[in-house]
Formats: structure tokens, sequence, C-alpha cells
């Protein structure tokens, strides 16, 4: 069995995994611990899976005053269930970079992730995210510090280049730190989300990092529609593991294996367990607003939808949706 059932204590569990490996993209209020808690009871032992929480200020966790403090670190809390699971952290300060790491370390992740890939400008103007795709020499640092303070297996997730495609350079700048994976958002930043993912520059990706004999795994992101489709671009491209993000959306079933479309009972089944989760980890941290997202996600394709999906959205809250929705459960 792939999944670990105890903290790594330092071992690369990467290197066990079967490939390919599906991994659960880092998203600010979608991957967080309700969410994964749901993902991990309905994934099967038999697709090698990894989660990674949300991303998370290393500044934050530093300088925060003892209850904004205290909501991050909420947002690090995982259940043993979701093991493999990985923290993601971001900050262009190499002091706090190493701190975090080792505060993960504490926290028993099993894998560390630098985020230099997120296009939001208010991280951007804090010189972390894809901002640092334009100063290689940092971003080295990073992973150094990154290394040295969670003594496990770090991995960087990033895009091609940031307003053009700089992977020929890029790439050999991280890999010259040895980190055990690198993920890559087959696009640039200026590209967004906007155009199709260049699933050939990930194949490429792979070409760069077999030419200088390097041992990082490298995963493709981008596009990626289900585990079938993952399979495809990962035989297609050579790249060790396939990371899926908007896949997951109304669809916790991602990493069970099972095929078939599920029943309206189903899913409104698990989101009425997925309200339950969210108010036990998340009541008073996070606004039930968020919520929404996925009451659009699970609800749909069957008459009479589109009304339950109305009457959730004009909800009062998250406990009168839950209502409305257990008069429905057969």
């Amino acid at each position: 069995m792939y999944m670990t059932d105890k903290a790594s204590n330092g071992v690369n569990f990467w290197e066990k995994l079967p490939k390919p490996f599906f991994v659960l993209a880092p998203m600010e209020d979608v991957s967080d611990a309700a969410f994964r808690a749901l993902i991990a009871k309905c994934s099967s032992s038999d697709i090698p899976r990894v989660l990674y929480t949300e991303f998370t200020s290393a500044d934050g966790l530093l300088r925060a005053d003892e209850k904004g403090r205290d909501k991050l670190l909420r947002k690090l809390k995982y259940s043993e269930i979701e093991r493999p699971i990985v923290a993601q952290l971001f900050t262009s300060n190499t002091e706090h970079m190493e701190a975090g790491a080792r505060l993960c370390k504490e926290l028993s992740f099993d894998g560390f992730d630098i985020n230099m890939g997120c296009p939001d400008k208010t991280v951007e103007k804090q010189q972390c995210g894809s901002a640092l795709i334009k100063n290689p020499a940092l971003a080295r640092e990073l992973i150094r510090a990154a290394k040295k303070g969670f003594g496990g297996p770090v991995a960087v997730k990033t895009r091609l280049g940031y307003n053009v495609d700089e992977l020929e350079t890029w790439l050999p700048e991280l890999l010259a730190e040895e980190p055990t994976v690198v993920t890559l958002h087959a696009r640039t930043r200026k590209e967004m989300s906007d155009v199709p993912a260049h699933w050939d520059r990930i194949a490429r990706a792979v070409q760069i990092r077999d030419e200088l004999k390097s041992k990082t795994l490298i995963v493709g992101n981008g596009d990626v529609k289900d585990i079938a489709d993952a399979r495809i671009k990962a035989s297609e491209t050579g790249c060790d593991g396939v990371m899926l993000g908007r896949a997951i959306f109304g669809n916790p079933w991602l990493f069970s294996g099972r095929t078939d479309e599920p029943s309206p009972n189903e899913k409104i089944a698990l989101l009425i367990e997925h309200i339950q989760l969210f108010q036990k980890h998340l009541s008073g941290l996070v606004s039930e607003a968020v919520m929404k997202r996925h009451f659009k996600a699970y609800i749909g394709g069957w008459d009479g939808a589109k009304e339950l999906r109305t009457q959730l959205m004009e909800a009062e809250d998250l406990r009168q949706a839950h209502d409305i929705l257990n008069t429905l459960v057969s």
C-alpha cells in the first residue's frame, strides 16, 4: 500500500509511490481540511495519490500575533487518513522559509512544498509565488533553506516562465538544488489559465531532467480532466506524476478509481458530509460563503438540480443548507 499511516520521519515517501502517481493541487479555499478529509475517505488504496494543503504564508506563521498564527495553524491541520500529506508555504524570506519548514516538520507533514507559481498580485508584491521565476538566485536559496528546515523531501510548484516560456533556463536552476519534486503548471504566469496547457513542455521538462542526470521527479499540471486523462498525459510525456486541480470540484471520488457517474442521492449525501466537515474543521475560520462553489459543483446534471442549487445558494447559512439537503436523502 502506498499510503502512509504515520509520519514519514524524514523518509522520502515520493520514492515509494508507484508511477504515475496523482497529486491534489493546493487550491485556496478549496483543498482545505474539510474537503481533503472527504477526498481521503473516498480514495482507493489502489490509486497512488498525494494531498497538498492550501498554500500558507510562512511570514504569517512567524510574524502574526497569537490570534493570526492560530488561524494559520488551523489551516495546516490535517487528519491521518490524508497521508501522504504535503504542506505548501510561500515566502521570499529565507529565514522564514527555514523556520516554516521546520514547523511543518514538527507538525509531522510527510513532505514540504514551496509555491513558486501563484500569480496573485498580492503574493507577487511580496516577491513570492510566480515572482520568484524572475529571481532564480533567491529561488535556489529558498530551496536550500527549506531543505535545512524540513530535513525531508522538499518540492517546488512553479510555471514554465513568467512572461515567456523560460523552461530551458528556469528548470535547470531548480534542479541544481536537487528538490525531490518539481511540479510544472504547463503555462507561463502571463498566460494564467487563459490558454490550453502546453503538455509538450512537460515532455521537454522530463528530457531536461534526464539530460542533467537529475533524480528529481517531474509532475505535470494543467487541464487534467480525470485520472484516465492523467494516465494518458503521463504516458505521452514520461512525467512521474500528474497534479489535478479543477477536476476535484464536485468529485471527491476523483481518487477512488470508480468510472461510473455517482447518483444524485450519492452526491447529495456527500455534500451533506462535506458541510458537516466544514462546520467541524473550519467554523469561525473561513467564511461559509466558500462552500457555495461546492454547491454549484455537486448539484447538477439531473431534473430539479437547478432549483435545488438555487435554494442552497439562497440559504441563510450552512445550517439551513444542511437542513434542505437532509429532506432529500432517501
